[in-house]
């Protein structure tokens, strides 16, 4: 399909390797039905990823807007990207958009993996991200190209830089002049299920983020077998993800699911979050399905939705985060709307979800899909009853189930640390009622999750400590009502910044973790302390701070 749409918008015919999907949006729609099936795969085994050396880093969604009137093709021969690749999102922050998905179809043929960034990410992220995965190319923008130029001496395996933008740079690639000149000529390739396709970084506990390897299997073959199962969604059907590209999701509802069912990917080039935007947009275009984390629901509420009309939008997903009680409330008395949940990791991609058909549960996740054997377990592995509280587990053994991980890249020792009996630990604490239905009750580890963003307390603990007025810190969730839950930090000060102004030097420091790493990290709550709760190996027991915190916050709330 090629010329306008109604209301000026562009429409533009994309060829996405063997399958085709559309991407509709205010300048451009991808309309063709999908050529052919994805191929069926054999169950997997025990975690095996086939490693490569070829990653490339993409920061974020590269913003190309195709010709004027155009027919784009994605070609097969968009080299010279090598294998792997990093795409940090150097390039305007959205939730998504063409050319970021055609970026990573040059990387499905065999030996080129995709490695996704968010675009806050800082030079110290940036590097730490090229020298562990030892990508050799980049696609980045104009917002970090000079961040990756400071970088690129330290990092020896990094051979190919492309730019996405309107001018040139000395060193970079043009991406869309190769985009330009690459043939028309498509060629189909055959990759093995088990091959890597792409690696997410992933935060933990402790430490630097985690490589999280998934397969074409993992990512592809089960996108198949949850399109039905999940979103539903059908060729007729618009679905719009407000999400970062460096989060699964996005991967999943902006590309893999629509590019599964033959449906509609709607894009908006949205630099910031915006809620009068995005309620505008719902009001002005056919989007009948959207996906985002609670903190999306939780912002438009803030508006005055009686303004607006939605008359195509019929579903609504979120997860990522706790979802409210409230904000599902408000959300169905306001727009007559349900807020259907769904749970899942880096790891395992989509694990328990509310379908289109189900009924929605207050505070719960709904049921795990059916090739994935969800269970809630005690601290040896044995499976509890209904209504019994415990740890969230997907069984792996003795056969790992299509759409799971290979594996922590190099690191096979928390791979393994991670299984429990048969079953793999998510880390989360639930239970299961006697519908199937699973209740999410918190982590059952550190990890923090704020709008929907993963944030290990070693990565702000590590940022504080560069700053000379830390001497030590420990850092933890707190309650939020509107995130849900912030990073809090502990500080206890040098002696030399007693007498500092307590409030300026909290702006400081706040600051300070901002250029430091990526700024969603940085710590909105900061309480200076005197010492901090140890065991008596010395360990600092963030544990017993965070369950203070939490309890302080329940009986402010009571009060």
């Amino acid at each position: 399909m090629e010329g306008h749409g109604g209301d000026g918008i562009k429409c533009v015919d994309v060829r996405v390797n063997s399958l085709t999907t559309r991407f509709f949006d205010e300048h451009s729609i991808r309309s063709r039905k999908k050529t052919r099936e994805m191929e069926k795969s054999q169950t997997l085994s025990q975690p095996q990823g086939n490693r490569c050396s070829n990653h490339s880093l993409v920061l974020g969604s590269p913003v190309v807007p195709a010709p004027h009137g155009s027919s784009v093709r994605t070609p097969t021969s968009l080299a010279p990207v090598p294998p792997h690749c990093l795409f940090p999102s150097g390039l305007p922050r959205e939730e998504g958009n063409p050319l970021f998905h055609f970026s990573l179809n040059p990387l499905a043929p065999p030996g080129l993996v995709f490695l996704p960034g968010t675009i806050q990410m800082k030079n110290k992220d940036i590097l730490y991200r090229l020298q562990v995965s030892k990508a050799r190319a980049i696609v980045a923008g104009d917002e970090v190209a000079q961040a990756v130029d400071t970088v690129a001496p330290d990092c020896p395996s990094l051979k190919t830089k492309l730019l996405v933008s309107e001018k040139s740079q000395d060193g970079w690639l043009d991406f869309k002049t190769l985009l330009r000149e690459a043939s028309t000529t498509h060629c189909c390739m055959e990759t093995g299920s088990q091959e890597s396709a792409a690696i997410y970084f992933t935060s933990g506990t402790s430490g630097l983020p985690k490589m999280a390897e998934h397969s074409h299997a993992s990512l592809g073959i089960k996108a198949k077998m949850d399109a039905g199962k999940w979103t539903d969604l059908q060729a007729t059907d618009i679905i719009w993800t407000i999400s970062d590209t460096g989060w699964i999701l996005n991967m999943l509802t902006s590309f893999l699911e629509p590019w599964t069912s033959g449906a509609c990917t709607f894009i908006h080039h949205l630099p910031t979050f915006d809620p009068l935007v995005i309620l505008k947009v719902l009001s002005s275009y056919p989007i009948n399905s959207m996906v985002g984390a609670p903190i999306v629901y939780r912002m438009l509420l803030l508006q005055d939705l009686s303004s607006y009309k939605f008359p195509h939008l019929k579903y609504c997903f979120t997860g990522g985060e706790t979802l409210l009680p409230d904000t599902l409330e408000n959300w169905r008395a306001q727009t007559g709307l349900d807020l259907r949940e769904f749970y899942g990791q880096t790891e395992t991609g989509l694990t328990c979800r509310v379908s289109k058909t189900m009924k929605v549960k207050p505070g719960h996740l709904g049921t795990a899909i059916p090739h994935y054997d969800v269970q809630v377990i005690d601290d040896k592995g044995n499976v509890l009853p209904p209504g019994t509280e415990g740890e969230l587990g997907i069984r792996v053994k003795p056969i790992r189930p299509v759409g799971f991980f290979s594996g922590y890249v190099d690191n096979l020792e928390k791979t393994i640390a991670n299984i429990r009996g048969d079953f793999w630990l998510t880390g989360d604490r639930g239970i299961k009622d006697q519908d199937g239905y699973f209740q999410f009750l918190g982590r059952a580890d550190d990890i923090i999750n704020s709008s929907g963003y993963r944030i290990g307390p070693s990565e702000v603990e590590n940022a504080l400590m560069e700053h000379p007025a830390v001497v030590e810190t420990a850092v933890i969730s707190s309650p939020d009502p509107i995130r849900g839950e912030v990073v809090k930090a502990f500080v206890v000060l040098d002696p030399q910044f007693l007498s500092h102004d307590l409030d300026q030097l909290t702006k400081e420091l706040q600051q300070h973790v901002k250029l430091v790493t990526a700024p969603y990290k940085y710590p909105r709550k900061i309480e200076f302390v005197l010492d901090l709760p140890k065991t008596v190996t010395g360990k600092i027991q963030r544990a017993k701070l965070r369950d203070k915190e939490w309890k302080r916050s329940e009986q402010a709330r009571a009060q």
